[in-house]
């Protein structure tokens, strides 16, 4: 169901050949929208537009998004006319003033964008959505390599009343994301499209997206390339009516929950990927701590590489945690491997369990060949922890980029 699980959205796509667009309409005028971005000082055009569109709304109502596919409109000559343009005729066709209308664009960099091939696109995706509604359409519109299309939907329920929340997401190379609020940007992507129908405030809702991408898409990384035009938004109708103080805590756990659900699918399809890998640390003395040894795992390369060649090199992993700058000692940490459903100590207390021979070891050859593997670090520092998703990196993740923009 995706997008268009909550109540009053819609949603549809065109896609032929390598240009597509997707529409995410919600015809209320009370919906508010949030949105993240990427941290990279090289960005694209539609980063720009949007960033400085929220910053100046004071209402933060929008009622749509449009994104196009195969083309990033990134370092490109007359690009914000270009993403002007796409605004403009979403605009007309929807009959809702531009500046209700946010805009993404995902593909190749430093092209200009085929204007007549992405308006043509633009007012197919609007016939398909005068139609009906269709997420799958949607979601599989902005598709670069991905190899599968992403969506996830979940309700909650409060004081009886139900209220949903949905999304979209495409992503599998270029995955590194850092997104940031608006206000602190300084200046092959992951976007993702977020719709609840609870009833949310404008500043409510720019903190609690943000919370949910640190505890997600922020934690996720594929091939350690920060994209130039991450972008993730956040809409609320409204129409369940339910207030987001009736249930604040239960609505930021699920809005979390779908943005974990939504990362783990890109790391899963990372470009040439063929399992996922999920890093658990904790016991850090610090949150940032977690965050730092969680994430140089799911980096690096030799541990990645390790996981494509069913090795459980756990070596690797150590000196990640090591040169990672979370506090740390050697002598005293945790660290297991498994599969969701059993595991096994490659080291305790410090101290090598998963040796040649061992029953341990063994037991770990078998578990890194599963699809999702988890890593479970307990530095014993202190009470804090944190989990970083990623997977592994093979051949075929070559041969993807290097044909990129042939």
């Amino acid at each position: 169901m995706g997008v268009v699980f909550p109540k009053g959205f819609k949603a549809n796509g065109y896609k032929e050949g390598k240009y597509g667009v997707t529409i995410v309409y919600s015809e209320n005028p009370n919906t508010v929208c949030s949105g993240v971005f990427t941290s990279n000082k090289v960005y694209a055009h539609p980063v720009k537009y949007c960033k400085d569109l929220l910053l100046s709304s004071d209402d933060k109502k929008f009622n749509a998004i449009v994104i196009n596919s195969g083309n990033a409109n990134c370092f490109t000559k007359d690009g914000m006319q270009d993403n002007n343009k796409m605004v403009k005729v979403t605009s007309e066709l929807l009959n809702v003033s531009k500046n209700r209308i946010l805009s993404a664009s995902t593909g190749v960099i430093g092209r200009k964008m085929p204007m007549d091939i992405i308006i043509d696109r633009v007012e197919k995706a609007y016939s398909n959505l005068k139609v009906e509604s269709d997420n799958e359409n949607a979601s599989k519109a902005i598709m670069t390599t991905d190899a599968f299309n992403k969506s996830v939907c979940i309700e909650i329920t409060s004081n009886d009343k139900v209220v949903k929340i949905g999304g979209i997401a495409k992503g599998a190379g270029m995955i590194a994301p850092n997104m940031q609020k608006p206000k602190n940007l300084l200046h092959a992507t992951m976007l993702a499209v977020v719709t609840t129908d609870l009833e949310i405030s404008a500043n409510d809702i720019e903190d609690c997206l943000y919370d949910a991408t640190e505890k997600s898409f922020n934690n996720t990384v594929v091939d350690g390339d920060t994209s130039t035009n991450d972008s993730l938004y956040l809409m609320a109708n409204g129409e369940s009516g339910v207030k987001y103080e009736e249930c604040k805590e239960l609505f930021d756990k699920a809005l979390s929950l779908v943005c974990q659900e939504l990362a783990k699918m890109m790391a899963r399809d990372g470009e040439g990927a063929g399992k996922l890998v999920e890093v658990l640390v904790k016991g850090a003395k610090t949150q940032e701590d977690a965050k730092k040894a969680s994430m140089a795992v799911v980096r690096s390369l030799l541990v990645k590489t390790a996981v494509f060649g069913n090795d459980p090199n756990w070596g690797r992993i150590v000196a990640a945690i090591g040169y990672s700058g979370a506090d740390m000692d050697m002598d005293i940490f945790d660290l297991s491997i498994g599969d969701f459903n059993e595991s096994t100590y490659l080291v305790k207390d410090g101290v090598q369990i998963a040796d040649d021979g061992t029953p341990e070891l063994k037991e770990a050859e078998q578990l890194i060949q599963k699809e999702k593997i988890k890593f479970v670090i307990d530095l014993k520092r202190g009470n804090f922890e944190n989990t970083s998703f990623g997977c592994d990196l093979g051949h075929e993740y070559v041969r993807i980029n290097a044909e990129y923009t042939t």
